[in-house]
């Protein structure tokens, strides 16, 4: 990595860092910054934010609305991207993945032609299987899905809740339509594709924010953005046609 100048060193002074690192979730941005500034030999106060609550209310503090965040003394420079610019370095962009998308939706796809299930079972696997994923670590998932999930934010229980009530949507495409199911499961899948479209747009179109997306679980490298949206979007179709 390019070291910067003495002179740009010694222009940060009283550095301190607030970032994210609860037991679910250590921030991989917060964790970039630590390691950027330890490169370049910038002494620095670090101040992990060990919990939700915490992270809430240091961006309602400082009027942000995202971590890490890093502090000159009374300067805000900004996060891990702004720390890198102000450095004169080159920023590492996320690490990006769109195989778990993949092989979750060309497995229900296999799964619905080898069972002759058409779209909707196709639907029902696809939804089932995001499901499943999003259950093997609850936890990771919460802690990724509040960062933009408007629901969630607001009650926090819900992002718990989640998984298994997106598993019941999934079940319920793939039973049939003669078990007089179809206008709760659709009226339930309209208001989780809608709510998932109104929180990854505004968090993607309108805050311009750069997460990884919780639709495969925690911890994964897919990018919150158009996929996400798409996704939202094809369970809102699918939950309005079987209010019909």
């Amino acid at each position: 990595m390019t070291q910067v100048s003495p002179e740009t060193r010694s222009a940060l002074r009283d550095v301190q860092l607030y970032r994210m690192d609860t037991p679910e979730h250590a921030c991989p941005w917060g964790l970039k910054a630590v390691a950027l500034l330890q490169s370049q030999g910038i002494a620095f106060e670090d101040h992990p934010l060990r919990s939700a609550d915490e992270v809430e209310a240091f961006k309602r503090s400082h009027g942000v609305s995202t971590t890490p965040q890093v502090f000159s003394g009374p300067e805000r420079i900004g996060g891990y991207s702004e720390l890198a610019t102000r450095l004169g370095v080159k920023a590492e962009g996320p690490e990006v993945s769109y195989t778990p998308v993949i092989a979750v939706f060309v497995s229900a796809a296999l799964m619905a032609l080898a069972l002759g299930a058409g779209v909707r079972g196709f639907m029902g696997l696809a939804i089932s299987l995001l499901a499943m994923l999003k259950l093997m670590d609850v936890p990771a998932f919460a802690a990724s899905f509040q960062k933009y999930d408007l629901l969630s934010q607001r009650w926090r229980a819900w992002s718990r809740l989640y998984p298994g009530v997106e598993l019941l949507v999934g079940l319920g495409m793939l039973m049939q339509p003669a078990s007089g199911l179809d206008g709760l499961v659709g009226a339930v899948a309209v208001l989780l594709g809608g709510m998932g479209m109104l929180s990854v747009g505004k968090a993607v179109f309108i805050d311009h924010l750069a997460l990884n997306c919780a639709c495969v679980g925690g911890n994964t490298r897919t990018p919150l953005g158009v996929v996400s949206f798409a996704e939202n979007l094809i369970m809102t179709l699918m939950g309005a046609a079987m209010l019909r």
